[in-house]
């Protein structure tokens, strides 16, 4: 797992808990929505720029994980 991304990934984890707790399930599937789409596009895009599968699929994560970090 890439250092430090234990937090981001517990606050997408539980911000879409609360959301389906305390919203609706329709809020916390859109909330794992943004993060998938935001997954498949930097993987997407790395594959383009000719990366591996595997070192697409780490900077994807990463990516996205880094952005949360960044206030999105």
């Amino acid at each position: 797992m890439l250092r430090g991304s234990l937090l981001p990934i517990l606050f997408w984890t539980g911000a879409a808990c609360f959301a389906y707790f305390v919203y609706n399930p329709v809020v916390a599937m859109a909330l794992g929505g943004l993060f998938a789409l935001s997954f498949i596009m930097g993987f997407e895009l790395r594959r383009k720029a000719r990366h591996s599968v595997r070192c697409s699929v780490y900077g994807a994560l990463g990516g996205v994980l880094d952005k949360y970090m960044a206030g999105f």
